[in-house]
């Protein structure tokens, strides 16, 4: 049934499609700034901010001047910055944001550096003065109560190099090649020093070959040639093969061993180096598209948290946390003091920094240290080794300092040597031996070596373990390790998975120190805005240094509040004495379960 036609054959008003006006070439009587254009709040204005209140004269005093005018620093900064900050991290990208995004154009003034200035920039002014930039922006966080540098949480990562993933070179071929042809040279020497029959007498020559060292170095080799050259310059026209084992010598030989001389310069004791960036180092990942363990051309990325906020960031050519936790600290302290801010006090790490070296520079440093040891996961899960002939399962006497294997027979001490680890460090090794091993009904659990039993303790170490163990599972290290894992593991996920920055750009230790570098300060700025507009609103952090005036002022009421609400009022007395520091998630939750506002922790 059709519906009735409206009079004059009108729609209903109801019914008609309504546009808004469409003008694309509209003129604007009062057109706004660019700045107009920009919401109120947006991260671009945060950046802008902290990069106008820095002071620049680091950056400054690397030009040198004269020639035409250039581009202003503090701008060229602006947009580098908030090119990482916006996830944009190829010069042509920012290039073409330049262009386009308004938030570049209101950042930059307009102005449009091209790519390759752009790049220049970064690898020339900011290789030697990204640290202190980075320094300001955590002087500012310092300074606002973001960061109060109580707890320092560091961690590693592995993030891979702009170079081919088969582009390596291995130490161990290239010493074996070496070698190999270090045999073939001293063959080489050989005959020909064997054709050189009316040189010298026999005897003579005897005492000449004995006096010569043998050839280890293309210095060496240099020197053999030419002192050849000289002995055989009569014969070197009449005897074709004599001639052509000394060209071979200095055309094919010496320029192979010179070769392989370069190769371990660039080596500095790595096991690897990628042709196309001979600063990385094959390291191995958890991103392994082959499923095969596959090496892949590396650098040890090293952050300090706390917070979430990036207190300090190095670069490493070792894949072991153990081996640059000292130089990574060193770095710390520095940057630390370098914008007059305490030092922290407690450092957490997990088992990957736990040494002796590690735990011996932080006493001596001064903050205390929350790192595990290898194994303490196991010894927390009852995981660890059980077995009763396990050297740190057998009876220690500390006072006579002797061993007691478990037929009862005490193991002495009969050495202490001194070694190195892989990493330089020295350290004592104190060596104990049974008495009698022969005929034990043991002895074939114990152990399987055809003398006493031998043991090797690092007693220094042991004690060092020791003490790290009762701090991990006090209530503060009980904290800080739940702790850890919410801290730093999250900065590394924000960079990688939530950024997409699994790759570096540049090539060479100081390109990517500073790609590293724009990476943390992009990261602080963007951490510092999230916080800032967060949907309920916290109160930044006081500084460290108030701290703990205002949470001794707070305890009192906090507790009784919270007896008071339980129905314990007489226990206020007895828990009075315990820091706030103490208090456990449960009790935060039933502290703020029936106040209206909530808990005030």
């Amino acid at each position: 049934m059709k519906e009735p036609t409206p009079p004059h054959g009108k729609k209903k008003r109801h019914n008609q499609v309504t546009f808004k006006p469409y003008v694309q070439n509209q003129a604007w009587l009062l057109p706004p700034t660019l700045e107009e254009l920009i919401p109120e709040g947006h991260l671009v204005r945060l950046v802008n901010d902290a990069i106008e209140g820095m002071d620049l004269e680091p950056i400054l005093n690397t030009y040198e001047g004269g020639g035409s005018s250039t581009y202003h620093p503090r701008m060229m900064l602006k947009a580098l910055v908030y090119g990482y900050v916006d996830k944009r991290y190829s010069s042509r990208d920012i290039e073409k944001a330049l262009q386009e995004n308004l938030c570049y154009m209101w950042l930059c003034g307009m102005q449009k550096p091209d790519h390759n200035t752009l790049n220049r920039f970064r690898n020339s002014r900011l290789k030697q003065t990204v640290k202190a930039v980075f320094a300001h922006v955590l002087a500012m966080l310092v300074e606002q109560g973001y960061v109060r540098l109580e707890e320092y949480y560091v961690d590693g990562t592995k993030l891979e190099s702009v170079a081919g993933r088969y582009t390596y070179v291995w130490a161990k071929n290239v010493e074996r090649y070496k070698g190999a042809l270090l045999e073939k040279i001293a063959q080489v020497i050989e005959q020909i020093e064997a054709a050189n029959e009316q040189a010298e007498a026999e005897a003579a020559k005897e005492q000449a070959k004995a006096a010569q060292p043998a050839v280890s170095d293309s210095e060496a080799l240099q020197e053999t040639i030419e002192r050849l050259n000289k002995a055989l310059k009569e014969q070197l026209g009449e005897n074709k093969k004599l001639s052509k084992q000394l060209e071979k010598l200095q055309q094919e030989h010496l320029p192979k061993l010179q070769s392989y001389e370069e190769q371990e310069a660039i080596l500095a004791g790595r096991s690897s180096y990628s042709k196309t960036d001979p600063d990385a180092t094959f390291m191995r990942t958890k991103e392994d598209h082959l499923g095969k363990g596959q090496l892949k051309p590396c650098y040890n990325l090293q952050l300090g948290t706390e917070n979430q906020f990036v207190i300090n960031y190095t670069v490493h050519q070792t894949p072991s946390d153990m081996a640059v936790f000292t130089e990574h600290m060193d770095d710390t302290f520095q940057v630390l003091e370098s914008i007059g801010a305490p030092q922290p006090k407690r450092i957490g790490g997990d088992a990957g920094y736990g040494c002796e070296q590690a735990y011996e520079y932080l006493e001596e440093k001064g903050p205390e240290a929350y790192l595990k040891y290898p194994g303490f996961d196991r010894e927390q899960n009852g995981k660890a080794d059980a077995n009763p002939f396990y050297y740190t399962n057998l009876y220690y006497n500390a006072e006579q300092d002797y061993y007691v294997c478990p037929m009862g027979q005490r193991m002495a001490l009969v050495q202490v040597c001194e070694e190195k680890t892989q990493a330089g460090y020295p350290h004592k090794i104190h060596v104990y031996q049974a008495q009698r091993c022969e005929g034990c009904p043991l002895r074939g659990m114990c152990h399987k070596a055809k003398t006493d039993r031998i043991i090797r303790v690092n007693q220094r170490n042991a004690r060092y373990r020791q003490q790290a163990r009762q701090r991990l599972n006090s209530l503060r290290g009980i904290r800080m390790r739940q702790k850890r894992g919410i801290d730093t593991e999250p900065v590394f996920g924000h960079i990688k998975q939530c950024r997409g920055f699994r790759r570096f750009l540049l090539t060479g230790l100081e390109g990517v120190s500073t790609e590293s570098g724009l990476l943390a300060i992009a990261h602080n700025l963007r951490k510092w805005w999230a916080t800032l507009n967060k949907p309920v609103q916290d109160a930044p952090l006081p500084p460290a240094q108030s701290v703990q005036a205002n949470q001794m002022g707070q305890k009192t009421s906090q507790w009784q509040l919270f007896f008071e609400k339980m129905a314990f009022p007489k226990a206020f007395s007895t828990f009075d004495q315990f820091s706030m520091n103490l208090l456990s998630p449960l009790t935060m939750a039933a502290l703020s379960w029936g106040s209206p506002g909530g808990s005030d922790f």
